[in-house]
């Protein structure tokens, strides 16, 4: 039997078949036989499900290639940076795994975000040579992973920002719409990727920075010294959460990017709310939007200098700018009183 026939019979006996499994029975060097599978593929008969060892051959037809692959929920390749778009990752990945399939519209199209944005960034922000990128879909979860050997995100904003550590560097990633290159970024991509995830952690140096958001929370922990970058998302299935309302909730009318919240206890270094550097240090690159939410959640009091600075000072200076406190307590609230501004609820 010759090697197009022997590759067609095993596939009407099994329905899928490997080229390993073709030497094997033929005898053949895996070049020889990969000729008829590449042949088989170029007339439109068979298709190429997986990659390496999990690559497999099946009949091509819309059904066959559908059942197959419902199979394939999980995907890890090794990336050469060069080169590199992201969306062509991602239609690979949609078009030979079952991740996708039975994935509801809004849940993909936050995955089609947040992979987009992290794939992106570790394109053209670490500076490495290879990016590795693992997605799988297990009880009810999908997950994604991106993972460079490159400069590391937080050295990259303390280098270029003129930053003196990893916490300022950490501070002003979550301020959002701040980017290392503005030629290139609008500063997003990272904000609503946390926004929309229901875990996001991005790891680097020394830090462990984790967006919650099933806990509504962001927690910063110290980890190994960890060279490059790596970043998980997570989402559910079942999340109700949509792409459009997170960027709504952020955007004004003409969808600028105008809002963001500043979770005011990440910027505590060993004291209280209590110095006007410390409120400098807050509200430093914030005066290019038009609403800043302050979350004084879990902070018991704040300084009269340090309120004095924001909501006098400081906003005195950049009338446009709205400031808004949030779950602020009895104390925050009368020292932001005293600075005599009123803040919207």
């Amino acid at each position: 039997m010759d090697i197009e026939s022997l590759i067609l019979s095993e596939l009407d006996k099994k329905g899928q078949v490997k080229a390993c499994e073709i030497v094997k029975k033929a005898g053949s060097s895996r070049t020889y036989v990969n000729r008829f599978f590449q042949k088989l593929r170029g007339e439109g008969r068979i298709i190429l499900l997986g990659r390496a060892n999990k690559a497999r051959y099946i009949f091509a037809g819309e059904g066959m290639a559908m059942r197959a692959k419902q199979d394939v929920l999980n995907v890890t390749r090794m990336l050469q940076n060069k080169s590199l778009s992201e969306d062509t990752i991602l239609r690979d990945i949609r078009e030979k795994t079952g991740i996708f399939l039975g994935t509801n519209k809004n849940v993909s199209d936050i995955l089609d975000y947040g992979f987009s944005e992290m794939l992106n960034n570790a394109i053209e922000h670490s500076g490495t040579a290879t990016i590795r990128i693992t997605m799988q879909k297990e009880r009810g979860c999908v997950k994604f992973s991106v993972i460079d050997k490159g400069i590391g995100i937080f050295n990259n904003i303390m280098k270029k920002k003129g930053l003196r550590n990893e916490m300022e560097a950490i501070q002003d990633l979550l301020k959002g719409k701040e980017t290392t290159a503005p030629e290139l970024h609008s500063g997003e991509g990272i904000f609503f990727t946390s926004k929309a995830a229901d875990t996001l952690i991005i790891q680097s140096s020394n830090k462990k920075l984790l967006f919650d958001n099933l806990k509504h929370d962001i927690f910063i922990k110290d980890t190994k010294n960890t060279v490059g970058t790596k970043v998980i998302f997570s989402i559910n299935t079942d999340s109700l959460k949509r792409l459009e309302s997170i960027f709504k909730q952020y955007t004004d009318e003409s969808f600028e990017f105008s809002k963001t919240e500043v979770t005011v206890r990440l910027y505590k270094t060993g004291t209280e709310y209590i110095s006007r550097s410390q409120a400098r240090r807050i509200l430093s690159g914030l005066s290019k939007f038009k609403t800043i939410l302050l979350d004084f959640r879990d902070v018991e009091t704040a300084g009269q200098g340090f309120a004095d600075e924001i909501f006098r000072v400081w906003k005195s200076k950049h009338s446009g700018v709205a400031i808004i406190a949030k779950n602020a307590n009895e104390n925050v609230q009368f020292m932001i009183r005293r600075a005599g501004y009123i803040s919207p609820c």
